[in-house]
């Protein structure tokens, strides 16, 4: 076994998790990733916790959801086994990244509504979400699989401690801020308050890799117009072009180049689907390549993403509302050129380069 699976396995048992004797423990991955599973049920194991796991194959979500009739439960017995489980592990990995392309968007919406008690119930404990550098997600990267493998574990064996030293002076600059502006280009220009709520310091302890600060808008406080440059990938389709123009929060009109009835389907999941549920700052500079995998590209150096849907209660004051979605997706502004990031008035990124960075 490559020795690197062997210490992926152990960032996502003792540094994202922290798992200890006795703890409830459910490992979702695919068949492909069985060299990670198998090194982290060893740690498991050693460590003294009570493991499930479950296949999470795409094929399997995507016969189910074309069988149905869109009128979908919550899984009560899915509910029950994660209202016993103290940690969550999901491994991705792809053989055939677009197996889903031809389930309709509407029936994902509708299976995401019915799953968000679940969804929520699986937010609450210890969880980390991490990739395994399968052939397949490789392939959608554009890499060789021994290129994809390099960036996957370059990504994933940080030094998250030095990481997030160098996160916190702009997790500092947020929580002491109000307000936010960013302007890239000139499609580009939207503010937002962030008074009362609180930036994190996104250090791999639930997404592996981590290195971003995020956090919420107030939500009726975004108005501005956004072009997202960078394409994400959706249900197995590329939806690029994405053009967002919002209203005292509000989603009140938007398009994109490519895949636009991907969106359709997102902004007709729910009330909540239409407001941002989360700002982030991309600060991994170890990613210097996109990749079409939202859990990598949302981290990279010069980049900012917004989220609609869903906000991680952590990010919200008290005093502020927590928009609730079944969905939560991010989507991305490339900041490398003509671009800045304003908190309160004051430039603190130019061009992708911090205030407190060499060069600015």
């Amino acid at each position: 076994m490559d020795p690197r699976i062997r210490e992926h396995a152990q960032t996502i048992v003792d540094h994202s998790t922290s798992v200890e004797a006795g703890d409830n423990v459910v490992v979702s991955a695919p068949s492909v990733a069985e060299d990670l599973v198998t090194a982290i049920h060893e740690l498991l194991g050693d460590r003294g916790a009570n493991v499930v796991a479950m296949d999470a194959n795409p094929r399997f979500t995507r016969a189910f959801l074309r069988a149905g009739d869109d009128d979908y439960e919550t899984p009560e017995h899915v509910l029950a086994l994660y209202e016993e489980t103290d940690v969550i592990i999901r491994v991705r990995g792809e053989t055939n990244a677009t197996e889903q392309s031809d389930v309709p968007p509407e029936t994902n919406a509708a299976y995401k509504r019915a799953y968000k008690p679940v969804q929520g119930e699986m937010l609450s404990k210890r969880w980390c979400l991490t990739q395994y550098p399968a052939k397949g997600s490789a392939q959608l990267a554009g890499m060789s699989t021994e290129a994809y493998e390099n960036f996957v574990y370059d990504a994933v064996t940080l030094d998250w401690e030095a990481q997030g030293e160098l996160q916190q002076q702009l997790v500092d600059i947020l929580n002491d801020g109000d307000e936010v502006r960013i302007k890239s280009g000139d499609e580009t220009d939207v503010t937002m308050s962030i008074a009362g709520n609180t930036a994190i310091n996104d250090t791999a302890e639930h997404n592996l890799p981590g290195g971003e600060v995020f956090t919420a808008p107030v939500k009726d406080s975004v108005n501005g117009e956004v072009y997202f440059d960078l394409p994400l990938y959706r249900q197995g389709r590329e939806v690029s072009g994405v053009r967002v123009r919002f209203e005292d929060g509000e989603v009140v009109d938007y398009s994109a180049e490519g895949n636009e009835e991907v969106l359709d389907g997102v902004f007709d999941t729910d009330e909540g689907a239409r407001y941002l549920g989360e700002l982030g700052i991309g600060m991994n500079r170890s990613i210097d390549q996109f990749t079409y995998n939202m859990l990598f590209d949302e981290k990279m150096g010069d980049t900012v993403h917004m989220a609609v849907g869903s906000a991680y209660p952590e990010t919200v004051g008290a005093d502020n509302e927590i928009n609730e979605s079944a969905e939560h997706v991010d989507m991305i502004v490339d900041m490398s050129e003509d671009s800045v990031i304003e908190v309160d008035g004051e430039v603190v990124q130019r061009d992708g380069t911090f205030v407190f960075e060499d060069g600015f």
